[in-house]
């Protein structure tokens, strides 16, 4: 009769990458107890977990019930959202550009969701039309716009030409932030002010209507993404190598683009403009756990995330009851950062 002992039980060795998961959703965790417990309303933690279990709101007021279902939880979840797909098109772009200075905002699609959106607040008060109602459709049909005109110019004999992508992207990328500069010199002082804060990104208009409105959009973007990993990931060995593998470069170009405008377009029109986080987040995730997209996709997601949740509690935070537009402060995090690993990288190649 066989007996067990000590020698048949072997310790669970977890991965690298399943280490810093691990460690990324500790982090989501704590955080999450800041953001929805944590606000100029008060702070306490109990509201973080309550509205799991409907009957424990029992025992705090109205107006906390309110402020955590109708303010807190639905920029917990929008934070979140933009989180894993700022940092997924950030990868994504990286892997189709196989440039890891790219981001989606290189090749216009950012800059192009902005300009008609700017448009939109602009023209609002002269047309008398109420611009947020129209901001989520604006904004995709401008993404959509310099995405196709981008695609198309970058279309050589059948191919997509990177290098052609990146010039026009920079090109368009001028030519957008021309315009909404233009657009705010002729704008109102209310629409000025709403354009000024609206494109330095907040999370202050997250609402479950908002969210339920993008989703959609969010979530196919998310999704495709996830599922062309691995063809992605063969592209970064070379054009060459992915097709002599199976690999159809041109739809999978194709595709990458339209899922990423899709994710970007919706994304601006929710918070307006958050720069670096698709630029710095895969970097990061790379560092950690390699360039295989299978271990650094979803270490990616899970560290884009945490910088958006950690961003907006510190926008929060720094003025309080005031809030600071979350565009400053990831700027503030990922520019000094970036700076950081490519003096690094400096040292490593010399």
């Amino acid at each position: 009769m066989n007996t067990l002992t000590l020698s048949h039980f072997r310790p669970v060795t977890l991965s690298p990458t399943h280490k810093w998961m691990l460690f990324s959703s500790v982090c989501i965790f704590a955080l999450a107890l800041l953001s929805i417990g944590y606000g100029p309303a008060g702070w306490d933690w109990r509201l973080a977990i309550a509205w799991l279990a409907p009957e424990y709101f029992n025992q705090f007021d109205a107006l906390q019930i309110n402020v955590v279902m109708q303010i807190r939880l639905p920029r917990f979840m929008l934070a979140v959202l933009v989180g894993l797909v700022l940092a997924q098109t950030g990868a994504s772009t990286q892997a189709l550009c196989r440039n890891p200075l790219a981001d989606p905002s290189i090749i216009g699609i950012s800059a192009g969701a902005a300009m008609v959106a700017v448009a939109f607040i602009a023209l609002s008060a002269q047309f008398s039309f109420n611009a947020q109602l129209y901001l989520p459709y604006a904004s995709f049909l401008g993404a959509l716009g310099v995405t196709s005109l981008v695609y198309f110019i970058a279309k050589q004999q059948g191919q997509i030409n990177i290098t052609t992508l990146i010039l026009v992207g920079v090109a368009i990328n001028a030519l957008a932030f021309a315009v909404i500069g233009l657009l705010s010199f002729f704008a109102d002082d209310s629409a000025l002010r709403l354009i000024n804060y609206w494109t330095m990104g907040s999370l202050g208009g997250a609402s479950w209507g908002t969210i339920i409105q993008a989703a959609p959009l969010l979530l196919i973007s998310l999704i495709g993404l996830w599922r062309l990993k691995e063809p992605m990931n063969l592209l970064l060995i070379g054009e060459s190598q992915a097709q002599y593998l199976g690999v159809d470069t041109n739809k999978l170009k194709l595709y990458v683009i339209i899922l990423v405008a899709l994710g970007v377009g919706a994304v601006v029109a929710l918070t307006g403009l958050i720069g670096f986080v698709g630029l710095v987040v895969p970097h990061i995730a790379r560092l950690m756990v390699g360039p295989h997209l299978r271990n650094m996709l979803p270490l990616c997601m899970l560290i884009g995330i945490v910088v958006l949740l950690l961003s907006d509690w510190l926008a929060r935070l720094v003025v309080m009851p005031a809030e600071l537009p979350i565009g400053i402060i990831t700027a503030l995090l990922g520019a000094p950062l970036f700076i950081y690993l490519i003096v690094k990288n400096k040292r490593g190649w010399s």
